[in-house]
């Protein structure tokens, strides 16, 4: 049984992967493990958990962050469902800024993200009754929380048709493009 990170083409943008042990009971997953995180330098501490609740396919969240110095470091793994998970890179002298990486999570599978500071986070329901769950490096604050518009032109998001209409809350509908957001992210 293992907990591995491995690299994506995006600094801060990592795949964690559990590997579960299995036998005729089940499977026994670990699904966090703080040494890990420790010896790449990234934050080992989880200040909150948290959990998105999802009633029905093509429901859309995002894209959301916090700003420094409250940016957070994030492990997300689908619980219930399936979603297209996305993250993407807001930082303005990033390499990478403005580029994003999508995967399809799935409940029971072992894949999950890590997004570093500086990387927005969305998500599309691909199922009814979708579930997401956070572990989270910083207390959420208010204040901090930024977001930019779901349909971004500077992301160009390709995300998948929703089986019935979108829905997306107003404030998520509301947020600016990246390019008019004031501080979008931390520093590459």
């Amino acid at each position: 049984m293992a907990f591995r990170l491995e690299e994506t083409e995006i600094e801060g943008i990592l795949l964690a992967r559990s590997e579960p042990a299995e036998d005729e009971r089940g499977s026994f997953a670990r699904t966090f493990d703080a040494a890990v995180l420790r010896e790449l330098g990234l934050p080992a501490a989880v200040e909150q958990a948290s959990v998105s609740r999802n009633r029905v396919a093509g429901t859309l969240r995002g894209m959301h962050w916090q700003q420094p110095p409250h940016a957070e470091t994030k492990l997300i793994r689908c619980s219930r469902g399936a979603v297209f998970d996305v993250l993407a890179d807001i930082r303005p002298a990033s390499p990478t800024y403005g580029k994003w990486l999508g995967w399809e999570l799935r409940e029971g599978e072992p894949l999950m993200l890590l997004a570093g500071a500086g990387i927005a986070h969305g998500f599309q329901t691909l199922t009814d009754d979708a579930e997401l769950t956070y572990l989270i490096s910083t207390a959420y604050e208010p204040a901090a929380a930024r977001g930019a518009r779901w349909d971004d032109p500077l992301l160009g998001i390709e995300w998948p048709e929703p089986p019935a209409e979108r829905v997306i809350s107003e404030r998520d509908r509301s947020f600016p493009d990246l390019a008019d957001a004031a501080d979008p992210g931390a520093p590459a």
